[in-house]
């Protein structure tokens, strides 16, 4: 990722506690199976060994994307939305030209992302193709299937 990152107080204090959990208990806990792996011999041919190791490469991967994303994340408030166009964390209320069914989006973060609780990336096909649209607006969306049309029906904070 990339650039700001526009997160809620709350996601951002969920990313510092996770961050903070990785680097203590998560680093214990690694170095203790790299340790026990170690006293079972040989380090040429021991499985376990290598598999501490590899998770303790995944740990500090998943560390410095967690760091990343603090670092460039910027907090938005809720009540200082303008739900005069879409922008991110609006919720929007959508209906697919084609086929008449209407849902209703938050667009938010990478890192808030979760289609079952309705929130999409701003990043995302659908997110990008609705951001700066206002009530009444088409939004011609390009997805791996081909090109989808949404009229935009609300936008609320």
């Amino acid at each position: 990722m990339s650039g700001v990152n526009y997160v809620t107080k709350e996601t951002l204090d969920q990313m510092r506690n996770e961050l903070n959990v990785l680097k203590t208990k998560g680093r214990s806990e690694i170095a203790k199976a790299i340790a026990e792996a170690r006293e079972k011999g040989d380090l040429k041919e021991n499985a376990e060994y290598d598999a501490a190791k590899e998770a303790q490469g995944l740990h500090e991967a998943k560390i410095a994307v967690l760091e990343n994303a603090i670092a460039t994340a910027r907090i938005v408030e809720a009540d200082s939305i303008d739900t005069s166009k879409v922008s991110i964390l609006c919720k929007v209320t959508i209906t697919n030209v084609a086929n008449k069914k209407t849902v209703t989006y938050q667009l938010v973060s990478e890192t808030e992302a979760d289609l079952k609780a309705g929130k999409i990336s701003v990043t995302s096909p659908i997110g990008k193709g609705l951001l700066g649209k206002q009530v009444g607006d088409i939004a011609e969306v390009q997805a791996p299937n081909g090109q989808i049309k949404f009229k935009i029906e609300d936008i609320s904070a």
